[in-house]
């Protein structure tokens, strides 16, 4: 506890002492429903984020568990919208003032030095756009290979999902126009339109997803699903029907 304090305090320190010389600021946006057990620890880990000048947005989808509550007093605004990620996420960037668009999922921890230096890095590389290596915590055996899986696909194709933490230039993202507005696959869908205008820039430095979904709902069972819809989307069936294989919760009314 006392090293990990101590690291956010340094993190911290080296932010404002950075904070006159960087020109780009950030702006982390963070979806959540339900996420009351875990939205405080990450909040925490991003207070890095706002000493260097930028913010940290929380859109909840409704959460009857009190996240948006807790996370109040450690975000820079916390916002309501309708469920669902692509609604959330393009709420919180609409609310964003930063130049740079952070989609941070809520079971997610990214790396903050690499972070903070996001900026530098699309500047240097040339391009608008990117996504983390990407490695997902648990114990089971083969989440190691889930994760080596997704880095590998998205290095082959140029496409990021949303475990990976996509950031993007704002004008680029609103030349786009956002993510479409679907039940799912939209991380997949906003990569395309991204990578009409260039390859992803691919940090090497791993964020660290939560394997709770795979290990809830059985890995090797979770595997076979994510492939089937992979498939059934490229083959063009519609997100909101793959959305009930799925299980996605939609809005009460």
């Amino acid at each position: 506890m006392r090293r990990e304090s101590s690291t956010s305090f340094h993190l911290i320190l080296r932010a404002q002492q950075n904070k006159v010389e960087r020109g780009t600021s950030i702006s982390v946006v963070i979806p959540t429903l339900d996420e009351a057990k875990d939205i405080v620890s990450l909040l925490a880990t991003l207070a890095p984020v706002r000493a260097v000048g930028g913010e940290i947005l929380v859109v909840d989808g409704d959460s009857p568990d009190g996240t948006a509550g807790l996370a109040a007093p450690y975000a820079d605004q916390v916002l309501s919208a309708p469920r669902g990620r692509a609604v959330q996420m393009n709420a919180g960037a609409a609310a964003a003032r930063g130049d740079l668009l952070v989609f941070l999922h809520a079971d997610t921890r990214a790396p903050i030095d690499t972070l903070l230096r996001l900026p530098d890095l699309l500047a240097r590389s040339g391009r608008s756009w990117g996504r983390f290596d990407v490695r997902i915590e648990g114990r089971h055996p083969l989440l190691p290979l889930v994760a080596w899986s997704m880095n590998q696909r998205s290095r082959l194709t140029g496409i990021a999902t949303g475990d990976q933490t996509i950031f993007v230039d704002r004008a680029l993202f609103e030349q786009v126009g956002g993510y479409p507005e679907i039940a799912l696959m939209e991380d997949i869908a906003l990569s395309r339109r991204l990578k009409r205008h260039s390859p992803p820039l691919r940090v090497r430095d791993r964020v660290v997803t939560s394997g709770r979904r795979w290990e809830s709902k059985g890995v090797l069972r979770t595997i076979l699903l994510m492939w089937r819809l992979r498939l059934a989307y490229a083959l063009g069936v519609h997100p909101d029907r793959l959305s009930h294989v799925y299980g996605y919760r939609s809005r009460p009314d």
